[in-house]
């Protein structure tokens, strides 16, 4: 009998037919099928025999190397991710080389920047004279991102773009200062209201209307989306990504970062430290719910708060049952904390842009407060964070799949633990603390990673 062909957890491979010499790529038999990335999609060709052009960056951390592929199209498939987002993807069929095995296998195309491997590798793939073992890594052996040595790099746009900025806020801070930093380098920004947009859903001509007026398709969105029009911002910001606009951060991870228990989820599911998180739905389980997280002091916080605000601190096991009794009563969806005691009212806030920290503070609370919202009257200073600081909140934004991200975590005596990822960070408190300009920053990534756009249009050419 054959000796089976062994798959580590991660696996280097190549595509042929696609001129990729070298993907790093995650196997996952908990996903049915294989995924590639991919931006500016585009079918071309007749309709009886589609083909598909896409661009792909297949070095995660080097975004100016890029590689057009095409390759002929299979169909449209709608595909569920593991956060529950349906989304309609290219498939193609191409050989796959992985050490020294050849064979063809189905892809569908996606955009998988945010993702720390350009491949997944599904169990749809996996031929039946092969085994996955989930303890070691590249059982077939190693290639090198070196081979893209010789590639050509693309250097950043230079041309203006059109911005637009998607906030109810356009005369706030945050979003004045992006854009005087994109108009300072000679871009064109515009205020679009999330409210005032209209959406109409159509697969051949998807338009985002404004005031009844169609909108453009711009280059760029720059999400600044409040939480009470999270699930409307998101649908409008899905729209423009159909229309081929390049969207700083995606509407699935806007959605992921706003949903506290699944935010605390994926960060558990990543291996992030974090305080000791319980959630119940039963009034039957308030016991066992203190009794998960620990001992008094104790943090109860709503899933829907913001600023601070519905953060409770129960400093005894009396008080954690009153308030836990009080939010059920209001039919509120909450979660209970272990309280950190050591970080003494204090967090930090890291602003993450494209992986990298690009500046930190630290937020104090008010005397006789818990929370360090500056929103809630507390101070920030500028404070010099740790390496394993900087780790963790790269991680965590990350793992969120957000490029621009604020991450609040704890000091605590085993290291730092991450509170939340926030997907709108503002900028006023981190620009004046640590005197970056954190919005120039934002638009040079913009700059380095906009694609060009996809126009919608459905002519197809005559077969």
């Amino acid at each position: 009998m054959n000796e089976p062909f062994v798959l580590g957890w991660e696996e280097w491979a190549a595509f042929p037919g696609l001129g990729l010499p070298a993907v790093k790529a995650k196997v996952d038999t908990g996903a049915r099928t294989s995924a590639l990335h991919a931006v500016s999609v585009e079918p071309f060709g007749p309709v009886t025999n589609p083909q598909i052009r896409f661009i792909l960056h297949p070095i995660p951390e080097k975004p100016d190397i890029e590689v057009i592929c095409s390759a002929p199209a299979l169909g449209q498939r709608e595909i569920t991710s593991s956060n529950g987002e349906s989304e309609m993807r290219w498939v193609i069929e191409t050989p796959v080389q992985v050490g020294e095995k050849t064979w063809p296998i189905e892809l569908t195309l996606t955009n998988r920047e945010t993702m720390a491997y350009r491949m997944l590798l599904g169990r749809q793939a996996i031929l039946e004279d092969m085994v996955v073992n989930p303890t070691q890594s590249c059982a077939q052996g190693e290639l090198s991102y070196e081979l893209y040595k010789d590639f050509p790099r693309r250097r950043p746009v230079k041309r203006p773009l059109r911005i637009a900025i998607l906030t109810r806020e356009p005369s706030n801070y945050s979003s004045q200062r992006l854009k005087s930093a994109a108009e300072t380098r000679g871009h064109v920004v515009e205020m679009i209201n999330t409210a005032r947009c209209t959406l109409a859903i159509d697969a051949n001509k998807p338009k985002v209307y404004y005031d009844g007026q169609p909108l453009p398709v711009y280059d760029v969105i720059i999400p600044r989306i409040g939480a009470s029009m999270t699930a409307y911002g998101m649908a409008v910001l899905r729209q423009f990504s159909i229309m081929g606009t390049y969207c700083l951060n995606t509407a699935e991870a806007i959605g992921a970062s706003r949903d506290k228990l699944y935010a605390h989820q994926i960060l558990a599911r990543a291996g992030i430290a974090m305080p000791l998180t319980a959630f119940a739905h039963s009034p039957k389980d308030t016991k066992n719910l203190i009794d998960h997280v620990g001992t008094a002091p104790l943090v109860v916080k709503l899933l829907q708060s913001t600023q601070g605000r519905g953060v409770v601190l129960a400093e005894t096991r009396k008080a954690a049952e009153s308030v836990i009794d009080a939010f059920r009563g209001l039919d509120a969806n909450f979660i209970v904390q272990d309280f950190v005691k050591e970080a003494e009212g204090a967090d930090i806030r890291c602003f993450v842009v494209g992986g990298r920290v690009m500046a930190a503070m630290m937020r104090q609370a008010e005397d006789g407060d818990f929370r360090s919202n500056l929103h809630r009257g507390g101070s920030a200073k500028r404070v010099r964070i740790s390496k394993e600081e900087r780790t963790a909140a790269v991680r965590a934004a990350k793992a969120m799949g957000l490029s621009v991200a604020g991450v609040d975590m704890l000091r605590s005596s085993t290291g730092p633990k991450i509170l939340e990822v926030n997907s709108s960070p503002g900028l006023e408190g981190v620009e004046r603390t640590s005197g970056k300009d954190v919005a120039g920053l934002i638009v040079e990534y913009i700059e380095t990673h906009v694609r060009p756009i996809v126009k919608t249009s459905t002519r197809r050419a005559r077969s």
